[in-house]
């Protein structure tokens, strides 16, 4: 199959239609934007449905109401937007429904700007609405990846019944990179769902889809339930990348265009003697902690980089358990660690360690 140069939004886009998305609802911000302006003009094309709407919190609700129909339904956003949507969200995963969310990270708090950021960290693995629930979390650091996750996502999205969250930034969002997108899913091989969608109850039960319950045993109920697909989750599906990490005495860990920057920083150690290697999250939720706490048995010192004050550190920490010293670098407002200053930075924690 051939490769085509595109925008990381439009292959976001265009890898969902690919998908079986056929019901997508959007408000317009910087920096996807061209993920809904993709979406209006493919989507008729295919028989599909896109829809403007006033605000994110309508978007929320729409997707909810279009995820209950158990068809493939999407929405995308940056941050400002997705903080809008996370009453809806906690909604739809109490209501356990397959549905996708991207969120192109930009620069916060508040208005922020609308350079790349890794901020939303917090707000996307530890839930930004009330509520024990858990999103499934992607963060590609290259479009192919992007397109790639984003099949991925609805196929988890639907084995699952919850919400998948790609988590990417401005930077994923607005490059271009050549990609090979798959082929257009038969609409007719989909997960059915019809064993609990609204699609009217002609010759049947009606079918009940909830996301509160009043009794509190009945919601506690509930909440063991989900809890119980969260620990099959947190088993199944824990994705990372290693690269050059046999031998080495130090760990980099970064995630999404971190993880990638992080490479060349890894080369250029190794060119100098230095026994660096680099372990890059892919699922942020479930953080695979198994695996980094075996690596970390191995080395001397975790080097942590973010687009942020410091957020993934956190689950790094709690995955190692103190058996190595962790040290952090970030910067915010939507700068961009260059290998320079990362190179620096990891010197002069190395020079005191």
């Amino acid at each position: 199959m051939k490769k085509l140069m595109m925008k990381g939004n439009e292959a976001i886009a265009e890898s969902a239609i690919r998908a079986g998305c056929r019901l997508y609802f959007a408000y317009p911000i910087t920096p996807q934007s061209e993920i809904a302006e993709y979406m209006a003009r493919r989507l008729p094309e295919v028989g599909g449905v896109f829809l403007q709407t006033e605000s994110e919190i309508a978007t929320v609700n729409m997707v909810y109401g279009a995820a209950c129909t158990g068809k493939r339904a999407m929405t995308s956003t940056s941050s400002p937007g997705f903080s809008l949507m996370q009453e809806g969200i906690s909604y739809i995963a109490g209501a356990e429904l397959p549905c996708v969310f991207v969120d192109v990270v930009r620069g916060g708090p508040g208005l922020g700007n609308i350079q790349p950021s890794q901020g939303d960290y917090f707000q996307a693995v530890k839930g930004g609405g009330h509520g024990d629930y858990r999103l499934i979390v992607l963060a590609p650091s290259t479009l192919q990846e992007a397109v790639d996750l984003t099949q991925l996502a609805f196929d988890l999205a639907d084995r699952y019944r919850n919400p998948v969250l790609i988590l990417a930034d401005g930077m994923i969002g607005q490059m271009m990179e050549p990609v090979e997108l798959l082929k257009m899913r038969d609409l007719s091989t989909l997960p059915d769902h019809s064993d609990w969608a609204l699609r009217g109850a002609r010759n049947r039960e009606p079918h009940r889809i909830a996301a509160f319950n009043i009794d509190p045993v009945g919601l506690e109920r509930m909440n063991k339930r989900l809890q119980e697909k969260y620990r099959l989750i947190e088993a199944s599906e824990q994705r990372w990348e290693e690269y050059r990490v046999d031998g080495t005495e130090y760990l980099m860990v970064g995630y999404g265009t971190m993880g990638r920057i992080l490479k060349s920083v890894v080369d250029s150690l190794r060119e100098e003697g230095i026994p660096v290697g680099l372990f890059r999250p892919v699922t942020l939720w479930p953080f695979p902690k198994k695996r980094l706490k075996e690596l970390a048995e191995k080395v001397k010192l975790i080097f942590v980089v973010e687009m942020s004050s410091g957020q993934m550190v956190e689950d790094v920490q709690i995955s190692v358990e103190g058996k190595v010293p962790v040290h952090f670098y970030g910067r915010m407002g939507g700068f961009v660690p260059t290998p320079e200053e990362i190179l620096s930075a990891f010197k002069e924690v190395r020079k005191w360690k």
